[in-house]
């Protein structure tokens, strides 16, 4: 139980008077939560409050203070000319079929969003714009964020995103003739679209909150369906009705339009896995697995033989089948069982791609609904790999390549011989060849081997005075795989270091490697970080006067814990979009949904005092000397919301002393980061690489 109790505002300002940094005054209001007999002051609770004027005042407070630092960074307009130069290429996803057309996303080099084109299939006909996101809105602040066909390719739901939030609208088009159908559909969140042939799609939603919808607690997901041409406020619920109250909820149908199959679940890891026979019993919802422990999930069908990805007694995954008369587990068969190595898996052409990771690295293989092993498919490096899925009727399939020094490049796949060949391959200014990676294998505190890509030009010297980027994750069993971005492209250029460890919390090594960086074992995620941080000061790659450590979302908390544990270790930080309240984010949208990894502080004392012990709001300590830290969020960011950012860096500049700048930058009208316009990008980029070359005092740049 939690007591409150409030006291007349105290007016503060940052205690670091050895710098020429004004930071705004910023209010106390001090707030005192019980837990377990313990009371904990939450001076800037009143952050939270992102509808509120006092708010919004203190974020323009902040930004002014923020940019005005720096815009005062010499060669910062230097560097958004280079960022913009190099990005400034024609980018490419790879194509898939829908109907009788071939569809591809493509940016011309600088667009804000990516424009949907397409083109006839079997054709001559030359390409035609399909959908330009950029049409939305005049910034590029609306993004498109899906595409959803009907099974023939003559209906799609697409939706869309204003300014970052995870809400969406879903408008239907006739793809025939490019018209909008019927009215624009709102409210929906965490959600795909499933068609029901032609005649209407399945979409999840929440109710929509009666306060903030950016902020505002969320726990009951529901399924719906759309009726085409119908009103949305006579669409029917499928599931999620008061005795079924779950926190993420989805359905999709089969491709024979059979079967619909729904997932539900309370928390980011395991769920429940249900099934309608849309034919013979459509009212009935039939149970595939009753608990939330594992993960099930329904890749294909076959007539009624399901096929499931499941970690069921397979840590590291396995695919099996079975039939609709069948559900029960103790009837899976093994299609493609467990290995060594953990995989995900998806399907083209009739045929099943397993995409394994060994040391995170990509490796595929090849195999029939049977589970006989056709072929591995020799890749055209070491990197990671996305793709091979399609039709059952697809003759050719596609793939991308890349690593952390090779953009992605597009090939086409040939199923029958495991042939293939470039497909579409971009034109940058970037030479890769003058550029390396190197993995290592490094002992954390506990002794466990953890590995780590490392980044950077051929002919660096290892002088201990390299600026270093050391960018992590750690968390909700999320693989970091080697994949190229040209804001690191660019700090490779500059001479940086680009390092990424695979520490515990992701999914590199399955699901044993995820739990023992979750709850009361999160401490190894930082212990890894940590040591990644020491290898590369240890073999003279960097020092801790070079060395900046980056993270987004859990991410942000990573950094955040570490910067606050050890804050010698590191010249700068850089926490974006951070989960940094531990004690309250479970209070806020979905969040709770997140206890899987971390608890909550009110399920037991001993998780409320782990919680506690390493919470970046909670350890902030006063009259200590931290880095350079410039923390950065969007306004209108929804999953993790800004607040966690705001209470961070009014407790830096509340208790830090130096000479080290802590500042937040908080961007207007985005989100977590997906959808962000390019324009905005290039712009924080800018003001990162700067804040962190100039914190490490070089002051000038090539």
């Amino acid at each position: 139980m939690n007591k409150f109790f409030f006291f007349l505002p105290i007016l503060i300002i940052s205690c670091n008077t050895s710098t020429d940094i004004n930071y705004p005054l910023t209010e106390k209001k001090v707030i005192i939560d019980t837990y377990f007999e313990t009371d904990i002051e939450d001076p800037y609770r009143w952050l939270e409050d992102d509808l509120s004027l006092d708010t919004m005042n203190w974020v323009n407070a902040q930004n002014e203070v923020t940019f005005d630092y720096l815009n005062s960074i010499p060669y910062r307009d230097k560097l958004k000319k280079k960022l913009t130069s190099i990005w400034n290429y024609e980018k490419q996803a790879s194509p898939f079929y829908r109907g009788n057309y071939i569809y591809y996303y493509k940016n011309d080099g600088l667009q804000n969003q990516y424009v949907v084109y397409r083109k006839e299939f079997n054709s001559d006909s030359d390409e035609e714009v399909f959908l330009d996101p950029n049409s939305f809105s005049d910034d590029g602040t609306i993004s498109l964020t899906g595409l959803y066909f009907s099974k023939d390719g003559n209906f799609l739901s697409y939706l869309i995103s204003e300014g970052g939030s995870d809400w969406r609208k879903a408008i239907v088009m006739n793809t025939k003739t490019k018209e909008i159908i019927g009215d624009t559909l709102t409210n929906i969140k965490f959600s795909g679209v499933s068609w029901k042939g032609n005649e209407g799609f399945y979409y999840s939603s929440y109710d929509k909150p009666e306060g903030s919808e950016l902020s505002d607690y969320t726990d009951r997901h529901k399924l719906y369906y759309h009726q085409l041409e119908k009103n949305q406020v006579s669409d029917k619920m499928i599931f999620g009705d008061k005795k079924d109250k779950y926190r993420y909820v989805s359905g999709s149908v089969s491709d024979d339009n059979n079967y619909l199959f729904i997932s539900a679940s309370n928390l980011t890891d395991g769920n429940k896995l249900f099934m309608i026979d849309l034919i013979n019993d459509p009212e009935k919802i039939q149970t595939i697995s009753d608990d939330e422990s594992t993960d099930d999930n329904i890749v294909d069908t076959n007539g009624n033989t399901f096929y499931i990805f499941t970690n069921y007694d397979a840590p590291n995954k396995r695919l099996v089948k079975t039939s609709a008369n069948k559900l029960n587990r103790n009837n899976w068969i093994d299609v493609i069982p467990e290995s060594e190595s953990v995989f995900s898996v998806s399907t083209g052409s009739g045929y099943f791609f397993a995409r394994y990771l060994v040391d995170a690295i990509s490796d595929i293989r090849q195999y029939n609904y049977n589970g006989d092993l056709i072929r591995k498919i020799d890749l055209p490096g070491l990197g990671t790999v996305s793709g091979f899925y399609g039709e059952k009727d697809q003759e050719e399939l596609y793939f991308s390549f890349s690593n952390y020094y090779t953009p992605g490049s597009i090939y086409s796949f040939n199923p029958d011989n495991g042939e293939y060949d470039l497909y579409w391959k971009p034109k940058i200014e970037f030479n890769s060849s003058e550029y390396t990676s190197k993995q290592v294998f490094y002992e954390s505190k506990d002794g466990t081997k953890v590995p780590m890509m490392i980044t950077h030009k051929k002919d660096l010297v290892l002088n201990g005075k390299n600026p270093t980027i050391l960018n992590g994750y750690g968390g909700f069993n999320i693989s970091r795989t080697p994949g190229f971005s040209v804001s690191n492209a660019v700090w490779m250029e500059l001479g940086g270091v680009y390092a990424v460890p695979n520490i515990r919390g992701g999914g590199e090594y399955g699901k044993k490697w995820h739990n023992s960086g979750t709850k009361l074992n999160k401490q190894n995620v930082f212990d890894d970080f940590i040591a990644a941080a020491e290898y590369l000061i240890s073999t003279n790659y960097t020092s801790s006067d070079y060395l900046a450590l980056i993270g987004g979302s859990n991410g942000g908390l990573l950094v955040g814990a570490v910067m606050t544990q050890r804050p010698d270790l590191m010249k700068v930080a850089l926490p974006a979009v951070g989960v940094l309240d531990m004690l309250r984010y479970h209070k806020f949208t979905s969040g709770a949904g997140w206890a899987f990894d971390y608890g909550t502080s009110e399920e037991s004392e001993e998780m409320f005092e782990y919680l506690l012990s390493y919470s970046p709001v909670h350890n902030v300590r006063k009259n200590l000397e931290y880095p350079a830290t410039l923390v950065t969020t969007g306004d209108h960011d929804d999953r993790v919301v800004p607040a966690h950012s705001f209470k961070f860096a009014a407790q830096l500049q509340d208790k830090h002393v130096g000479e080290n700048p802590v500042l937040i930058r908080i961007e207007k009208d985005a989100g977590h980061g997906s959808g962000t316009p390019l324009s905005k990008t290039i712009d924080q980029y800018s003001d990162i690489f700067g804040f962190t070359l100039y914190n490490m005092g070089i002051r000038k740049i090539k």
